[in-house]
């Protein structure tokens, strides 16, 4: 039923895709929350408003363990959009995003504290220092989230894998 299944590139630390199916969405839909409910499932999951959440079960789950994110698009009676995201779990996302937004404000404030120190002709060298350094702490973080991904990338194959047996 899968016509078409198109990715993103492999450098985004949340993979995309999306798959045009010819099946009508609530179909979908129903599927996999009949499939969700069974005890015998290798992951669980629910289906809410359109969307469906897969996730690996709490005895194989580590820190990295990445969570998969369907939403089923309607695009006629007899075709559907599923659109997928592969992420880690919601806490593991905020704690990045909360990181990524400290250093952020720090470098900004550190911007400006250089400019203060420069225009009042005082020593400029702890603001420059780390100028530089938050700069790198944040590549830092992108290498980060990407070993991250890598260590869930067989978790996050058998999560595909899963969603095309049960489309």
């Amino acid at each position: 039923m899968i016509a078409e299944e198109k990715r993103n590139s492999e450098i985004f630390l949340r993979p995309r895709f999306s798959i045009v199916l010819e099946e009508n969405a609530k179909d979908i839909l129903n599927g996999f929350a009949e499939v969700l409910q069974k005890e015998e499932i290798p992951f669980r999951g629910n289906v809410v408003d359109g969307h469906i959440f897969i996730s690996v079960p709490k005895k194989k789950e580590h820190f990295w363990s990445p969570q998969l994110h369907l939403e089923v698009i309607e695009k006629s009676d007899k075709e559907s959009e599923l659109k997928g995201l592969f992420g880690p779990k919601p806490q593991v996302w905020t704690l990045f995003m909360f990181v990524h937004f400290i250093i952020g404000t720090l470098f900004l404030g550190f911007c400006i504290l250089l400019y203060t120190r420069i225009s009042l002709k005082e020593s400029f060298l702890f603001p420059l220092i780390m100028m530089i350094f938050l700069p790198l702490i944040w590549v830092s973080l992108y290498f980060l989230g990407k070993m991250g991904k890598d260590t869930g990338k067989s978790q996050m194959q058998e999560l595909h894998d899963f969603m095309i047996e049960n489309i």
